[in-house]
């Protein structure tokens, strides 16, 4: 099954309440914070609202 490294490289000062909501909701609360998640289209929708804000990496595992 593969799986998404998601990390957040922009701050959250000034964006919509949604967009923070979708981070946290992601597990990303600081900068440079990196999670690991199955990749799921519910996942891949919560990227695709802030790709603006993070990095994903897919990995094997």
């Amino acid at each position: 099954m593969t799986k998404l490294q998601i990390t957040l490289v922009r701050s959250l000062i000034g964006r919509p309440e949604d967009q923070r909501a979708t981070v946290n909701t992601l597990g990303l609360k600081k900068i440079n914070k990196t999670v690991v998640h199955n990749d799921n289209p519910a996942i891949r929708g919560m990227i695709n609202k802030v790709s603006h804000l993070v990095s994903v990496t897919e990995i094997e595992g």
